[in-house]
């Protein structure tokens, strides 16, 4: 499969296309909402999420709710266009009368003008936002759809902001969302959340911003996805260049992550037991549910680290390029805390790899063959049976 992803924050709206999807997948489109909405929530959000309401428009490739297996487009409209259409429509719009010359530190700003010759950061600002994160949970939306067929599902929750740590580990991803999405903040331990409230205010009071940590964790995939062979097959790769696409991403890892270099082997890799008659079990998953490349059966857990969002109210540092003075950045709208917002937009973001990833796997242009051949691959876990 791929995706594109069109459009700019405040122009008309965001398109995405996807293509090769399976024909024969009933689409719910309210859980494709639904997933908008997610994406919305949090404590720590700015104004813009008080004017948009996202729902996707499907424009192609379903009858009757039902994929045909050609692409896939949608809309999504942006609300604040009707207050911006005097700078940014496509083809009447005075982008310059709008400009914004102050560059903002930690934003695509001044490296975008440099490579593409602006003198006019918002023509720059207006893709690399991360408003076009919502095209990309709408197609997120859909391949969960077909993970769930598969019997896959994909949850997340915060385990860090600004430095308070949740202490709760779930052991799957079976009602994590549920769970995660009753708090403000996407944090199971509610100590920790209170702290991480707490954090928040702290930053909405100073004008300063706050990151942290989210846990994603993947179950249900069976052992045999991805490949040892080569390194643009390698599902943890893969994974991982899907996850570090979002922005303000600044790190991926997988089970002990970074955690691995500081013990030995014998407390690193997961043993494996004979389990019954025809399998094998583990007692740990510190590999996170990859090895060598390739899915091994277990969980899959992978964490992100999520930079504070460089637009700040009080203003930082900075340049004017238009006058060469030094000066403070200007407050665009933003939010104070984003990080219960990029656990729902990495979900999605695995949703579209893995799923590509597992179809690579399988082959098959309709979910009768996937389903089946899903199936064979979830047998051949069964070792000893082939012996």
């Amino acid at each position: 499969m791929r995706y594109l992803t069109a459009g700019e924050s405040h122009g008309k709206g965001l398109t995405a296309i996807l293509e090769g999807f399976p024909a024969g997948v009933h689409i719910d489109c309210g859980m494709i909402d639904s997933e908008l909405a997610r994406r919305q929530g949090g404590y720590g959000r700015g104004g813009r999420m008080k004017i948009e309401s996202d729902s996707a428009e499907i424009l192609s490739g379903m009858f009757g709710s039902v994929t045909l297996g050609s692409p896939i487009a949608f809309f999504i409209r942006n609300r604040d266009y009707e207050k911006w259409s005097a700078y940014t429509d496509p083809v009447r719009g005075d982008i310059d009368s709008k400009a914004l010359t102050a560059l903002r530190p930690g934003h695509a700003d001044y490296a975008g003008c440099v490579k593409y010759g602006f003198d006019n950061a918002r023509k720059i600002l207006e893709r690399a936002s991360a408003r076009e994160t919502a095209a990309r949970v709408g197609v997120g939306a859909i391949c969960k759809q077909l993970l769930s067929v598969l019997g896959i599902t994909i949850g997340s929750h915060v385990t860090e902001i600004c430095g308070v740590k949740s202490t709760v580990k779930p052991v799957g991803a079976a009602g994590l969302n549920e769970l995660s999405d009753a708090s403000a903040v996407r944090c199971l331990d509610k100590t920790a959340e209170k702290a991480m409230t707490a954090k928040i205010d702290e930053c909405m009071k100073n004008g300063d911003t706050a990151g942290g940590e989210v846990e994603m964790i993947i179950e249900g995939v069976p052992a045999g996805v991805g490949s040892h062979a080569h390194y643009d097959r390698k599902l943890d790769a893969v994974l991982a260049a899907a996850l570090m696409s979002i922005q303000a991403v600044k790190s991926v890892s997988f089970g002990m992550g970074g955690d691995v270099a500081t013990v030995f082997g014998s407390l690193v890799h997961d043993c494996m037991y004979k389990s019954g008659a025809h399998g094998i079990e583990r007692k740990t998953n510190n590999a996170g549910g990859i090895e060598g490349g390739i899915s091994n059966g277990e969980n899959i857990v992978a964490r992100i680290a999520v930079k504070p969002i460089p637009t700040l109210t009080r203003g930082l540092d900075t340049v004017d390029i238009a006058s060469g003075k030094a000066v403070s950045a200007a407050p665009e709208r933003s939010d104070y805390c984003a990080v219960p917002a990029a656990g729902v937009v990495a979900e999605n973001v695995l949703a579209f790899a893995l799923a590509d990833e597992l179809l690579k796997t399988t082959g098959g242009d309709d979910i009768d063959t996937v389903v089946r051949r899903v199936a064979e691959l979830r047998e051949r876990a069964n070792v000893w049976k082939q012996r």
